[in-house]
Parts: C-alpha cells; structure tokens; sequence
C-alpha cells in the first residue's frame, strides 16, 4: 500500500494581502472549515489574515477597518499613532461613528457616537481618521492630564503641529464640555521636550508645587561657547535636571563630558531615571526642592553676566 503523501494547505494569492472576511475566502475556493487550520489567523468575528503576515498595528486596523461602516474615523491613541506619535494603537483600537446614538464595544474595538465636522477627518497611512488637533483634544479630555501633555509634547516637538494650531481649536471651542481640561494641558505644553519620561518628570514637579523649568537650555559661557543642555533647568538656581534613559548607557561616554563641562561652569545636576519618576516620586520631589532651597553658588566668570542662556 502506498503511504499517502500530506497535501499542501490550498493558500489562494488573494487572501495573502491582508485581512478578508469569510464571504471573501468563499470566493476563493475556502470552506468555513478551511479557516481552522494553522495557515490563517483570527482577527476578529468573521475576519480572518494568512499566518504568513506580520500581525502589525496596520494589520489590526485594516481587519478592523473592514468590520466598521465606512463613515467610520479612527480616534484616541489609534489616531494618535496614525499620524505618526509614539503610542500603542491598538489597547483597544478606538473609533468614531458620526452622528447620534449608542457606541459599542467589542472584539478588541470601542466605537464612539459623536458629531464629526468634514475638517476633522483626514486620511493617514490609508486610514480614515480624525484630524491631529481633534484627536489631541479627544486625548486631553480623556487622559489623565500628564499622559495628556506626553503627547501633546510629542506632536508639538515632531512639528506635526504648531501651537497657534492648538490655541486657535481652545479659542473656537470656548464653552465646551472638556474644554478646561485642553487649555490646561495647552498651558503645561512644551514643544521643546525630547521624550516622554522628561515631560513626566517636568510634570511631575509643577503638579508638586515647585516652580516650571525651563525645557532644553543652551546653556553657554560668556564668550559664546557651548557649555551643556540640560534636559531641565532652573535658570536662576543654575540646577540642570537630567533624565537617563535607554540612549544615555549608548552615549555614557559624551554624557559625562558634557556634565563634567556643566559642573565647571557651576552648574549643578540632578540626574533621575524612569523608575525614580515613577516609582519614587516623593523621592525625586524631596531633592529638586532640597536644591532649589540650597545657597545658590558663586559666579562662575569674572563678568556679571555668568552665562548666556539660548
């Protein structure tokens, strides 16, 4: 008797571009039974992908794109990462229907009802999805305010979006359910941050109480060398706040000199790492204010003016 040679799961070319729906895969030949075996992948009631695609972000989006009506924006941080930020898309992925009636939520999708205008739609990576300044003030009125100005920080210093932008929608929105909740995150904003553990450091301290550093300071000598930029500063207390993330161990090297330059011209250095901010926050408050209490130090050049700071 001959030994029966496995057959080659039938794979139909169509169906290895991207998510389809089980009406798509009859026309290709497939039984519903024929989505139980190991080549296609579950993403959703009725969608399925081929298991030889990258479950990607984009992925999710198009399975859920294609289980939304079409009158249907991407929003929150699934819009957010549309439009190139730095956040996860799809914890869950979030939408909005226009116009009147319930939302729903189901399958790893949370739908919203809510008036849309035309300008608030954009089209990003070929996705429908709200605007960045929609999106943004969707974020501001529904995260916590630090998380808020994470990103709002992230989209202002990606130059994404300018904050006459974002002022202009506040003014226009005057009123409005939420609206305080934008303003103050537009107030705390800081285009010039450079990673989201700084902006939460930054935050950290101003909704402790301490006076708002400045963000991003050249600090220079007298004669207009190039002295350090600390990632905070309080300018009159000549203290740099540094926070060391992943990057600072590849460049531990240039980071020293650069605080040891800063230190000669006086210019004292707190450093703090992610889980100082946020897992011992009290910590972190208890020494910047400790410094700022401390005797501020003598001039570092014979010029009344100490440094230029630009």
């Amino acid at each position: 008797m001959l030994n029966s040679v496995p057959r080659e799961p039938v794979v139909p070319r169509e169906l290895t571009r991207g998510p389809f729906t089980v009406a798509e895969a009859r026309r290709a030949g497939l039984a519903r039974w024929h989505l139980e075996g190991a080549s296609w992948r579950r993403l959703g009631p009725a969608i399925y992908a081929w298991t030889g695609l990258s479950e990607t972000p984009a992925l999710k989006l198009e399975a859920a794109r294609i289980r939304s009506p079409a009158s249907a924006a991407f929003s929150g941080k699934t819009a957010a990462w549309l439009h190139g930020l730095d956040v996860a898309p799809a914890e869950p992925i979030e939408a909005i229907l226009p116009g009147d009636g319930e939302g729903w939520e189901r399958g790893g999708i949370t739908v919203r009802r809510v008036a849309l205008d035309d300008c608030e739609v954009v089209a990003r990576r070929g996705f429908r999805t709200t605007s960045l300044v929609r999106t943004l003030s969707d974020l501001s009125r529904k995260l916590s305010l630090v998380e808020a100005v994470v990103i709002t920080d992230m989209a202002l210093h990606a130059g994404l979006i300018h904050r006459a932008e974002l002022s202009k929608w506040v003014d226009r929105r005057a009123g409005r359910k939420g609206i305080a909740a934008e303003r103050l995150v537009l107030e705390f904003a800081e285009g010039a941050a450079e990673s989201p553990m700084e902006t939460r450091l930054r935050m950290l301290l101003v909704l402790r109480g301490l006076p708002r550093p400045e963000v991003q300071v050249n600090v220079r000598k007298e004669a207009g060398s190039f002295v350090g930029r600390p990632d905070l500063y309080y300018r009159d207390h000549r203290l740099g706040l540094e926070y060391d993330g992943e990057t600072h161990h590849a460049s531990l090297a240039e980071d020293n000199r650069r605080q040891n330059r800063l230190l000669l011209a006086e210019v004292r250095l707190l450093r703090f790492t992610a889980a100082d901010v946020l897992r011992r926050p009290d910590n972190v408050v208890i020494q910047v204010r400790n410094a700022l209490t401390q005797t501020r130090p003598k001039p570092a050049f014979n010029s009344p003016m100490r440094s230029l700071l630009g």
